[in-house]
């Protein structure tokens, strides 16, 4: 069943409305909204096979600007984070640069290695934007225009103040958006979303670089996967203790050593000046036939107290660890401080 909702687009000035179009005014002057109603597309069977759901996922950040600094890569850490929370196993993250050579390798080896694939950036409208026509030749297709998307694209931009004034060169450039494998999926994943998520061998999903609209297109996409059922999903627990790692580390090492046969991760992770986390991941697991279980819950409460250590709320976790950055910058400022005094 296709899914339908508004996308309101707002401009400062818009050519003459058709009366089928008509703009409705906004409290700003001058400022119309325009209403379009774009179909979601409807949910495909399983690519992976009936009964079968994703285990593990790779990321591919694709990008010069993310490689000589000048942008922040965001996408990778809120798929880890989407990953983690579906309960899938997040086994690789890669950055490369807008190379076709670079993309076809990493592609067809993630591809191969991995039940989903995700590649962020070089999808829009210029010279380096090779990511559709890199991935297109790494699986030994053409690249055709989507006339859906061509038509998602011009309803979505036709009231913008430099519509209609394209040339053909300009034109073009647009429509290279729309410009994808031949035998890739086209799935339209938002109503108010005119670009597509690109699937190729029924595991890699194409997305554009830009942040938020990641991450919308990501969490929109979800219907369309087969995730892990919920009962495969981890659960993670953090215990804060104020004890040095050099304290905890025997006791830490010989925790491990016991867990990892069924499957439980134990990390220690610092706060300057501040304390230790402790993170248990794993689930609640049988260890034999009667059906007893490892209870992560159980496990933290001993973890409390042999550290002398208590469980934090993930909200916690992350006011400590913004704390302890913020402590770090007053201590490098206290020190240039210092050195100023002393020339």
């Amino acid at each position: 069943m296709r899914q339908f909702a508004a996308l309101t687009i707002r401009l400062s000035r818009a050519p003459r409305i058709p009366a089928s179009r008509t703009p409705t005014a906004l409290s700003a002057p001058r400022t119309l909204a325009f209403t379009f109603t774009f179909p979601v597309s409807p949910i495909p069977p399983n690519p992976l096979g009936e009964g079968k759901y994703i285990r593990t996922a790779a990321a591919l950040i694709i990008g010069d600007e993310i490689l000589n600094g000048k942008t922040h890569d965001k996408n990778s850490h809120f798929f880890a984070q989407y990953c983690f929370e579906h309960g899938i196993e997040l086994k690789r993250i890669e950055v490369i640069a807008d190379d076709e050579t670079e993309i076809i390798e990493a592609s067809r080896r993630m591809v191969k290695n991995y039940d989903f694939v995700v590649t962020s950036g070089g999808i829009g409208p210029t010279h380096d934007d090779i990511t559709y026509a890199s991935l297109a030749a790494s699986f030994n297709q053409n690249l055709i225009h989507d006339p859906e998307t061509i038509h998602r694209l011009t309803e979505a931009t036709k009231y913008r103040n430099w519509a209609g004034k394209q040339d053909e060169s300009q034109l073009a450039a647009m429509h290279r958006m729309a410009l994808f494998p031949e035998k890739a999926e086209v799935l339209f994943v938002g109503p108010d979303i005119w670009v597509p998520v690109i699937r190729m061998e029924g595991k890699l999903c194409v997305f554009p670089g830009i942040p938020r609209l990641f991450q919308r297109m990501l969490a929109a996409l979800t219907p369309f996967l087969p995730l892990p059922p919920k009962s495969e999903r981890q659960l993670r627990i953090q215990i804060f203790t104020e004890r040095p790692e050099s304290m905890i580390a025997p006791y830490l090492t010989s925790l491990q050593a016991r867990l990892k046969p069924h499957n439980i991760q134990v990390g220690s992770y610092p706060i300057l000046y501040k304390g230790v986390y402790v993170s248990l991941i794993g689930r609640d697991l049988p260890i034999n036939e009667k059906g007893d279980r490892v209870w992560l819950a159980e496990v933290a409460k001993e973890v409390e107290r042999e550290i002398d250590g208590r469980v934090c709320s993930d909200e916690e976790v992350a006011q400590q660890k913004k704390a302890g950055v913020d402590s770090i910058g007053s201590v490098i400022k206290e020190e240039e401080g210092e050195r100023k005094a002393k020339f």
